[in-house]
């Protein structure tokens, strides 16, 4: 098959889930000998240079990189919410010159396949409609609105009624433009029954984000009294999900286990942010160069998420790590691990600290877990086998 993936931001580096989801699928199909192609906004924001890119990536595929500009600023916000009907997420990243690479792409090659990562590319669906006749593929990595509700749930005063008024808009947007693809692949079943509830009637195949196992060695020595955290520091549910897990978890945890630490990364945090960790007892670690190599020297695994949606593909990557989880029902959506076997899912504070204490004091209790989490992920999210999986998908609706 010869497949053309659009992207709002660059597959590669994986910093952040939906990298990470969108990269692990393009190589899938790449090392099944597939032709594939990349047009990816190279945003202010996730901006890269061509040294940064992975070779596995630049050798197996095509990639063009547009330079769009997407800024986030209070007075592009405040312009759009008096002067626009659109949600500022999506209006940021419909942009003439990504079009244009694009017709060119269109009228140079034939593809079987276009995929669309994400939401906000999905505007483009009518203007590929008048140049090719290419089956159109909405990967939907969550419920975007979703996200943005459950944000403004959390959040106060002016804050709210901003984050309220986006989330209704974003509602909107989503559910305008359901069915202008041919075919539906959510990273989630929940996800999938959810845009079926908002009118989707095209064929879907839920498809998670995979894991390379063989770019993975699992640690298998667990450690006592080691935390950590991974993820981008810029979105707002983990912010949230941060600020709560130390307002209501971390000093009891303290309390009980003094020589407990906490080893915190991500890329991309606002001052006011790297400020409110600074009060508390942790390790700021800031951007990492390698994730990977983060996740594997560090113990327990925390994803305290209380917003968000689709699936949290840092959770699934520390588990083929054989990293032991606590999170919390929101942290495990989509991912259909058991309780207490797999995984520990904290629905209140005092869970959470008692799971967090109860694998800081037994390194038997961090061995099974990790040992099921590891054969969870392995039966089901091997990179190789859902490819496969999508390719048969296809396929069927090839011309």
């Amino acid at each position: 098959m010869k497949l053309l993936f659009l992207t709002n931001k660059p597959p590669y580096p994986p910093k952040d889930g939906g990298a990470i989801a969108t990269l692990a699928m393009i190589n899938a199909f790449a090392r099944a000998g597939h032709e594939t192609t990349v047009l990816a906004m190279n945003t202010r924001k996730h901006h890269v240079t061509p040294w940064d890119l992975s070779p596995d990536l630049t050798n197996q595929t095509i990639l063009h990189l547009v330079e769009v500009s997407a800024p986030v600023t209070a007075k592009g916000a405040i312009f759009n919410f008096f002067f626009s009907k659109l949600p500022y997420n999506a209006e940021r990243f419909i942009d003439k010159k990504y079009q244009n690479k694009l017709l060119a792409l269109l009228e140079a090659h034939s593809y079987d396949i276009i995929q669309i990562e994400g939401l906000y590319l999905l505007p483009y669906v009518p203007f590929i409609r008048k140049v090719t006749n290419s089956v159109i593929v909405y990967r939907s990595h969550n419920i975007e609105h979703e996200i943005w509700e459950r944000t403004a749930s959390q959040a106060k005063g002016i804050k709210k009624l901003y984050l309220k008024n986006l989330s209704q808009r974003l509602r909107k947007f989503e559910i305008s433009l359901i069915d202008h693809y041919d075919l539906l692949v959510p990273i989630t079943l929940r996800d999938e029954k959810r845009l079926n509830e908002l009118g989707n009637r095209k064929p879907a195949l839920t498809i998670p984000a995979g894991i390379d196992f063989q770019d993975k060695e699992p640690v298998v020595k667990p450690l006592r009294n080691d935390l950590f955290f991974i993820g981008a520091l810029d979105w707002t549910p983990n912010q949230e999900g941060l600020i709560w897990f130390f307002d209501n978890c971390w000093s009891e945890i303290k309390k009980k286990c003094p020589k407990i630490s906490l080893s915190v990364a991500g890329r991309n945090a606002p001052d006011w942010f790297v400020k409110t960790l600074q009060k508390y007892q942790i390790n700021y670690v800031g951007e990492v160069p390698n994730a990977y190599q983060f996740m594997k020297k560090h113990g327990v695994m925390i994803a305290p998420l209380l917003s968000g949606s689709g699936m949290r593909v840092k959770i699934v990557e520390g588990m083929s790590l054989k990293k032991p989880i606590v999170t919390t029902p929101v942290g495990c959506e989509g991912i259909d691990a058991e309780n207490e076997k797999d995984i520990f899912i904290a629905v209140t504070p005092s869970e959470f600290i008692n799971y967090i204490i109860a694998l800081a004091k037994d390194i038997s209790l961090q061995t099974s877990i990790s040992n099921n989490c590891y054969k969870f992920v392995k039966e089901n999210y091997s990179n190789e086998m859902l490819s496969n999986r999508l390719t048969d998908f296809y396929k069927t609706y090839i011309q």
